[in-house]
């Protein structure tokens, strides 16, 4: 179960203050952000307020000054006085905007993937149509365990990041059918060409290594697959991926609000 040590919602019209409500299932959008040190800094955040109010855009929801709102909220919330290693969530309805930050899982080395027949609703944004994927990470222990998203045999993405394949020295991703999210976007500039091809679950052995890429979890190897009988080979791209990884988190700089 989540630690969380801050969970508030605001009237997006008024910003008054009402009983926190996590949004989900509801008609609109979100973005999850790793925020750590103090004073804080938070991981890609120009991109991820960007492409957060680019998405709620497209549903519907066109409050004038919407990022002047949300940073008003988050100066009001976080503090540069805390050390943070956490994730701070922001998600938006028509009439709600909720804030929340909880406790980052430190993830074990053994990552195993349990296969779940399931694709996003409109995986092109990230929506709030989650709670399917919630249910089925809730029966898991999400710092040893993660669900493979499959989809007509074929795997996309897990319920809280994007995959990586590598075999034969290149690196490999799904065509579509899932979320790019943003920690995959800005690391996939500064990565050797990511080769597109659809990744069937029955062809997953002929790869070394599978690699998971997301804010929660920064980059992650997977170590085996329970109903598919893969393992890792290999840690080779997994090491690579991880210095420009580090190397983005060296360059972040404290958040001016």
């Amino acid at each position: 179960m989540a630690t969380f040590l801050l969970k508030k919602s605001y009237q997006l019209n008024n910003l008054k203050e009402i009983k926190f409500n996590d949004l989900w299932g509801d008609h609109g959008v979100f973005t999850t952000m790793w925020i750590f040190n103090t004073p804080f800094k938070i991981l890609f955040f120009k991109d991820h307020i960007e492409n957060l109010i680019k998405s709620a855009k497209v549903y519907g929801i066109k409050k004038n000054d919407l990022k002047k709102i949300i940073f008003k909220l988050l100066k009001e919330n976080l503090s540069n006085s805390k050390n943070y290693n956490h994730l701070l969530r922001v998600a938006l309805t028509k009439k709600v905007i909720s804030i929340s930050v909880r406790k980052k899982i430190k993830i074990k080395n053994n990552l195993a993937l349990k296969l779940v027949k399931l694709k996003r609703q409109k995986p092109e944004y990230k929506n709030l149509k989650y709670k399917e994927i919630l249910s089925n990470l809730s029966k898991l222990d999400t710092s040893k365990t993660d669900i493979g998203l499959v989809s007509g045999k074929k795997l996309l993405e897990t319920g809280t990041s994007n995959i990586l394949l590598a075999k034969d020295k290149r690196i490999y991703s799904p065509i579509k059918g899932f979320y790019k999210g943003i920690t995959f976007r800005s690391l996939e500039k500064k990565l050797p060409k990511i080769h597109k091809r659809n990744i069937f679950v029955n062809q997953l052995q002929e790869f070394d290594e599978i690699i998971l890429i997301g804010s929660g979890k920064g980059v992650v190897s997977v170590s085996k697959i329970y109903e598919n009988n893969w393992k890792r080979k290999s840690l080779n791209y997994f090491k690579l991926i991880s210095k420009v990884f580090n190397s983005e988190i060296k360059k972040c700089k404290k958040i001016t609000i």
